[in-house]
Parts: C-alpha cells; structure tokens; sequence
C-alpha cells in the first residue's frame, strides 16, 4: 500500500520529452522539438556527458516558444511561500522540499488527495504567486508540465527519498534549504502498514 509520494517537476524548457537524459515522456507535440532527438522512455541507465546534454539544451532554447527562465533567489522565496499556503490550507505533512531554479522535489506523506491533486495544486499557486508578483506574464508557461511522482510504500523509502532531496542543493552547489513547513519524518507509517506488516 502506498504510505507517500516524492513529487517532481520541472521548469518550463528544462527537461524536453525527447532529452538525452531520458524521460517520462511518451509523445512529442511539437515538431519543432521533435528534430532534436527521438524519445527514450524513462532515465538512460548510461547517461550522456555534461557537454552533450549541455549542448542539447543549447539548441532546445533556440526553439522554444518562449524564454528559458530559471527562478532566482526571490522567486524560490515566492515558490516556497505558495507551498506553505497550500501544505496548511490542504493540511499536508511535507517531509522535504527542494526548491531549485529549474525544478522542484517534495515528499508528502499520503493524503485524501491523490498525488496527481497535490501536483497540480502546487503548480497552480506557485504559478499565480509568480504572476502576482511580476516574476512572469500570464501568456509564459511556468512549469515544464505535470511532473511525475514516485510511490513510497516502506520507512526505508521515506528516509532514502527525504536524503536525496535534502542533499539535492547541495549537489548543485547550493546551500541545504530548510522550510518552515517541512515537518521532520518521525517515522510514520499508515496504521494497515503497521497491522499487515509480518513481525
């Protein structure tokens, strides 16, 4: 039974369905993106080169519709803040959260919402925190699309996730972030887990 969710998403233009990287991506829409590259499903067990997927987004941004942005320093404080509304009007409990310029990591313990819920009400108050405050016009895409999300059945998997996000600045260089309304993981696990797990 699944106990919680790691939720990703990216910027808009960050990570293309058909990125050297791979992706979660099934189809591409438009054509243009298209003559980059063919789509591979999921991430490439042997990864490309820095200067490859560098040089990939290079040609990507030429052919965009609109800009690349990344979020800067006040723009993450504006991102973060949409989310501190929403875990407290939502009453989600975040364990971690990594708000980085040019994608996004939370993981949220399981909820009457559904992950694809969170998602979406995540991406729609950080977007139109965004535009309130002038960081972006209402006509540019925010965010690369819907995201994905990663199923958490196990302790093991909310503690191994939580590391991965909390050292994700770091990994870019970037300071550990720390969000008033991230909750430290106390162990917690859905009360069936507790009564159908073999002793």
């Amino acid at each position: 039974m699944v106990a919680g969710f790691h939720l990703v998403w990216t910027a808009y233009g960050y990570w293309l369905p058909n990125d050297p990287r791979g992706s979660w991506s099934q189809e591409i829409r438009v054509e243009r993106i298209a003559d980059l590259g063919e789509i591979h499903y999921g991430r490439k067990v042997v990864q490309p080169s820095a200067k490859e997927t560098r040089e990939f987004h290079e040609k990507a941004h030429e052919v965009l519709s609109h800009p690349y942005l990344e979020l800067t320093e006040v723009e993450i404080a504006l991102v973060a803040e949409s989310f501190a509304q929403v875990v407290q009007e939502k009453k989600y409990t975040c364990y971690a959260c990594a708000i980085m310029p040019d994608h996004m990591h939370l993981v949220i313990r399981k909820h009457r919402d559904s992950a694809e819920m969170m998602l979406d009400s995540l991406q729609d108050a950080s977007r139109n925190k965004l535009i309130a405050a002038e960081k972006r016009a209402p006509t540019h895409p925010v965010w690369g699309g819907k995201g994905y999300k990663v199923f958490l059945y196990t302790k093991e998997d909310f503690v191994g996730r939580i590391r991965y996000v909390q050292r994700n600045p770091e990994k870019a260089g970037r300071p550990r972030q720390h969000w008033p309304f991230v909750k430290k993981y106390d162990g917690w696990m859905p009360g069936y887990w507790k009564e159908k797990k073999p002793s």
